[in-house]
């Protein structure tokens, strides 16, 4: 509703109504236009104007949109981390995952070098399961920054374990397409096996967790990801 190009050509007493709006949001979208004016020190004439500003034909308009902002920005309910834990060790039971972890552990064994990527959270998962690998026995690297160069001595005989919730991150897939196309294989691990990171995959681990936003970001549990990260790194020590 209030973009930066917007508050950017807000005067003084533009201003001030802004604040003022930010700091009494909830009651100010139940004021008359009168009430507003007094309690900014304006006249309407001026609510008015700053309405326009907002792409608003009137006041009334305003609080329409202002009322439609709070309900989306409104707290939503976020599931106990048992239930989100339950969930994923429940479908656990009833899949191959235990055989695709073997395959994974078996097709990294056989690399000379394994590359972890990820983007935002995947990408802290990705540094700690580079870390987890090496700790025990098999020395990883793990790439946050995607303009990072990878030397080409890397990427011969390499495994790619790419961690994704959606499996539909463009950094992560640019980045993952650069290096299938030079060889290296690859293992994915998303939350849906039909995302474009799934399908392009030599091995995708999907662990189908309800997911879960707040104020428009992905606050989805990141537990089953070190689950199964930890679970190849220790079927590659078994091996």
């Amino acid at each position: 509703m209030f973009s930066s190009e917007i508050i950017a050509s807000f005067n003084d007493l533009e201003t001030s109504i802004y604040n003022y709006i930010c700091q009494n949001s909830e009651k100010v979208a139940y004021m008359r236009i009168r009430e507003l004016a007094d309690a900014t020190h304006v006249s309407t004439a001026t609510i008015l104007r700053f309405c326009r500003k907002l792409n608003c034909e009137g006041y009334s308009e305003f609080k329409a949109k202002l009322k439609m902002e709070l309900k989306k920005n409104k707290k939503t309910s976020i599931k106990s981390s048992q239930h989100a834990m339950l969930e994923f060790f429940e479908r656990t039971l009833n899949t191959d995952r235990d055989q695709q972890i073997t395959e994974a552990a078996k097709l990294i064994l056989q690399a000379d070098n394994v590359i972890f990527i990820g983007n935002g959270s995947s990408g802290i998962l990705a540094e700690y399961g580079a870390r987890y690998f090496s700790g025990l026995g098999k020395f990883s690297t793990h790439i946050k920054d995607f303009s990072y160069p990878i030397h080409s001595k890397l990427r011969q005989n390499s495994v790619t374990i790419a961690l994704s919730v959606s499996g539909e991150n463009p950094f992560t897939l640019s980045q993952l397409n650069q290096l299938k196309q030079e060889g290296s294989k690859v293992i994915s691990i998303t939350n849906n096996k039909l995302s474009t990171l799934a399908k392009i995959s030599d091995i995708n681990i999907s662990y189908y967790i309800t997911e879960e936003f707040f104020q428009e970001t992905n606050i989805t549990t990141q537990v089953p990801v070190v689950f199964i990260i930890e679970s190849i790194a220790r079927e590659i020590h078994q091996l």
